[in-house]
C-alpha cells in the first residue's frame, strides 16, 4: 500500500479550521472518534532505519499492529505494510523487509511514542473518505518520563485526488500550521542521532571538471542504490508502477554494477573489485532462475496470442503455464533462502561500504575526459569486432548458431553499460550510442528471449510424452518464437548500422 501525506507543525494556540468548505459539491468533514495511540518503534542500535526513512513499530489498539514504512522515490509517498502479531515479537516478513537498511543487524525498541489524535474525513455526497486529517498531540517517554511533547497535523490522501491534499493544507497553513519538511514523528523523537546521513551514499552531483575517480565513484553509488531499493520490493513480490518486476530491476542492478566493476578494474583495488563482482555473481544467479521463470510465462501468453486468427489449445497452454507456475515458486523460494542467509547480510556490508568509499586507486586522479574513453573503447570493441572465439556485431553471421548470437549480446550489454557510465560526462555523442546500444540490445534480448522459450516449449513437452495435444501445441510455439527470432535477425543490421554511424562513435579512441 502507497501512503501519501503532508505533515504540518502547530502550535497549542492553533485551531483547525471549518474544512467543509473544501469538500466536494455534496460533500462533508466528519470527526471520528478521539483515539489514544501508543506506538513503539524498533531499530538497530546506530539507529539505520530512522536515519534512512524507515520505520517497524507496533502499535497498539491496531487491527494489524505492525507495521512498516520504506521511502519512495517521491517525497510524501512510503510504502506502509501492515501484519498481525504480538507485541514485542515484530514479524519475521517484516524483519526481512527491513533488511536492506538494517543488515541483518539486531532490532530492538528504540522510541516510545503516544499520541492523542483527532481525526476528521473529508467525504465525498456518497460516503467515500476522500482524504483525513489528525491533529495529533505527541509525546515522546523515556522510559515513564516525558521526553519530548509536540503537536502536528497530518492530511493524508484516501480515496481523493492530490488536487484535495494540496487544498486541505493551503487551508491549514493560512489557519497557522506550518508546512515543512517531511519527517515522521518517530525521527523527531529519537533527535539528532536519527536526523543523521543514512548508511547509503547516494551518488550525489558530478563537479563541472570530473576526474575519471569521480565518475567512476558515482557509477558504483548509483549501482548499489539500485540494488537495495528493489530489495524489499522482491519480498514483497509486487509488480512496480511501470509494469516491471522488481526481480528483474535488482538482477539488472547487480550486473550493470558488475559491468562497471569490470570496465573501470584498472582504476580499482583488484582484491575488493574482484570479491564483490563474485558476490553479485552469486546473488544475480539467485535472481536469474526466478527472472527466467518470469520471462517464459510472460512469453507464453505473449506467443500463444501472438495470432488471433489461429488460436492454439488454451487448455494445453494452462498446463504449460502450470509447469512454469511451480519452476518460478520453487525460484522464489530460493530467492527468499537467499535474501535471509547470512552470506547475503553480508553482501550488504560490503556494497553500503562500497558506496561510502569506494577503493579507487591513485590513478583514477586523472581527468574523466582523458581517461574514460579509452576504458570504454575496450568493451566497444569487443562487441563490434569480437573476441576469441566471439563473432563481432559489425560482421555478425545471419545464420549463426543461437549461441553465437547470445555472446554477441553478453558483449552488447556490457558495452552498454560502459557507455551509460560515462554519457554525462562525454555528453551528446555519447547519450546517443547509449540510446542507439538500447535498441541493439532489445533485439539481442528479443532473440535470446525467444531462443530460449523455443527450446523450453518442447523440453516442457518431452515431460510428459503422451499428452499428444501438449506436444502439438509446443511444436506451434515453437515455430512462432523461430519466427521471432528470424524478425530480430532481420532488423539487427540496421540497428547495428545506426549504433555504429561515426557521429556516435567517434569520440572513442
Amino acid at each position: 500500500m502507497l501512503e501519501e501525506e503532508r505533515k504540518l507543525g502547530a502550535d497549542d494556540a492553533f485551531r483547525l479550521p471549518d474544512l467543509g468548505d473544501r469538500a466536494p459539491a455534496g460533500g462533508r468533514v466528519v470527526e471520528a472518534p478521539a483515539a489514544t495511540l501508543t506506538a513503539t518503534y524498533y531499530d538497530t542500535p546506530d539507529l539505520r532505519l530512522a536515519r534512512a526513512g524507515v520505520s517497524l513499530r507496533h502499535r497498539k489498539g491496531d487491527a494489524a499492529p505492525w507495521t512498516v514504512k520504506l521511502p519512495a522515490a517521491v517525497p510524501g509517498l512510503r510504502h506502509e505494510i501492515s501484519r498481525k502479531g504480538r507485541a514485542g515479537n515484530p514479524p519475521a516478513e517484516l524483519v526481512a523487509l527491513v533488511t536492506a537498511w538494517s543488515r541483518g543487524a539486531a532490532l530492538a525498541p528504540a522510541a516510545k511514542i503516544r499520541t492523542e489524535r483527532r481525526a476528521y474525513e473529508v467525504r465525498d455526497a456518497e460516503g467515500t473518505v476522500l482524504a483525513e486529517v489528525a491533529d495529533d498531540a505527541v509525546t515522546v517517554f523515556d522510559g515513564k518520563a516525558v521526553r519530548m511533547a509536540f503537536r502536528e497535523i497530518e492530511v493524508e490522501r484516501k480515496a481523493g485526488d492530490r488536487g484535495l491534499l494540496d487544498t486541505v493544507t493551503a487551508a491549514l497553513t493560512e489557519a497557522g500550521a506550518v508546512e515543512g519538511e517531511f519527517t515522521p514523528k518517530h525521527v523527531r523523537a529519537l533527535g539528532k542521532a536519527a536526523a543523521l546521513p543514512p548508511d547509503l551514499t547516494p551518488p550525489g552531483d558530478l563537479p563541472e571538471q570530473p576526474s575519471a575517480a569521480d565518475v567512476v565513484v558515482a557509477a558504483v553509488r548509483s549501482g548499489v542504490g539500485r540494488i537495495l531499493a528493489h530489495d524489499p520490493l522482491v519480498r514483497l513480490g509486487q509488480p512496480l508502477d511501470d509494469g516491471d518486476t522488481a526481480v528483474h530491476q535488482m538482477r539488472v542492478g547487480c550486473r550493470r554494477l558488475r559491468s562497471d566493476l569490470r570496465t573501470f578494474a584498472a582504476l580499482l583495488d583488484r582484491g575488493w573489485a574482484d570479491r564483490l563482482r563474485d558476490e553479485l555473481r552469486w546473488i544475480a544467479g539467485v535472481l536469474g532462475a526466478a527472472r527466467d521463470a518470469e520471462v517464459l510465462r510472460e512469453r507464453l501468453g505473449h506467443t500463444a496470442n501472438a495470432d488471433p486468427l489461429c488460436p492454439i489449445d488454451p487448455a494445453a497452454v494452462a498446463r504449460l503455464d502450470a509447469a512454469l507456475d511451480a519452476r518460478q515458486r520453487t525460484a522464489l523460494a530460493e530467492v527468499d533462502e537467499a535474501l535471509r542467509s547470512p552470506r547475503y547480510h553480508a553482501l550488504l556490508d560490503l556494497l553500503v561500504d562500497a558506496a561510502r568509499e569506494p577503493r579507487v586507486t591513485a590513478s583514477a586522479d586523472a581527468p574523466a575526459l582523458r581517461l574514460l574513453p579509452r576504458m570504454v573503447a575496450k568493451p566497444w570493441r569487443r562487441l563490434a569486432y569480437g573476441a576469441k572465439g566471439v563473432d563481432g556485431a559489425a560482421d555478425l553471421d545471419p545464420l549463426a548458431p543461437d549461441e553465437r548470437w547470445h555472446a554477441v549480446r553478453i558483449n552488447g550489454k556490457r558495452a552498454r553499460y560502459a557507455v551509460d557510465a560515462v554519457a554525462s560526462v562525454i555528453g551528446g555523442p555519447a547519450a546517443k550510442l547509449a540510446k542507439a546500444l538500447g535498441r541493439v540490445q532489445n533485439l539481442l534480448g528479443e532473440h535470446q528471449d525467444a531462443a530460449v522459450a523455443a527450446d523450453t516449449w518442447v523440453a516442457l513437452a518431452a515431460e510428459s510424452p503422451g499428452d499428444t495435444e501438449l506436444a502439438a501445441v509446443a511444436g506451434r510455439l515453437f515455430e512462432r518464437e523461430r519466427a521471432a527470432i528470424r524478425a530480430a535477425r532481420a532488423a539487427f543490421p540496421e540497428a547495428w548500422a545506426v549504433a555504429a554511424e561515426p557521429t556516435r562513435t567517434r569520440w572513442l579512441p
